[in-house]
């Protein structure tokens, strides 16, 4: 499988299907609650129990962003005594790019803030 970045940070290819792809992968990790999740995640395994109590959101929601990331591939699952399962993220390169994005974030957090609509694109001053 080819890379769809490069060690330079230039994309090495662009068709519609790569970019597509990352664009979904981002996506995936768009939601709130998905995020929540994966930082809570960066501390080791969890059950959905104690993300329940870190996320502060219902077990059905928490279980439904859990099938979302398992499904894309960003978290593992390992089933426990008495029906518990333990959750995990699925590659060493999300950890780095949670923790890249967290020093990002240190240095553009107020300017993402100022951006009006950034779900949509149409930003206001803050993000050009």
């Amino acid at each position: 499988m080819s890379s769809v970045f490069c060690d330079d940070a230039r994309m090495t290819t662009t068709t519609p299907v790569q970019i597509a792809t990352a664009a979904e992968l981002f996506h995936g990790m768009s939601d709130p609650t998905r995020l929540r999740i994966l930082l809570e995640l960066l501390g080791g395994e969890r059950r959905v129990t104690d993300l329940v109590t870190a996320v502060g959101s219902s077990q059905s929601n928490v279980s439904n962003h859990l099938a979302c990331l398992r499904g894309c591939g960003l978290v593992t699952d390992r089933p426990a005594e008495r029906r518990q399962v333990y959750y995990s993220i699925a590659h060493p390169e999300l950890i780095d790019l949670l923790r890249a994005s967290e020093q990002l974030l240190a240095r553009t957090g107020h300017e993402v803030r100022l951006c009006d609509h950034p779900s949509t694109g149409a930003c206001g001053d803050g993000c050009g």
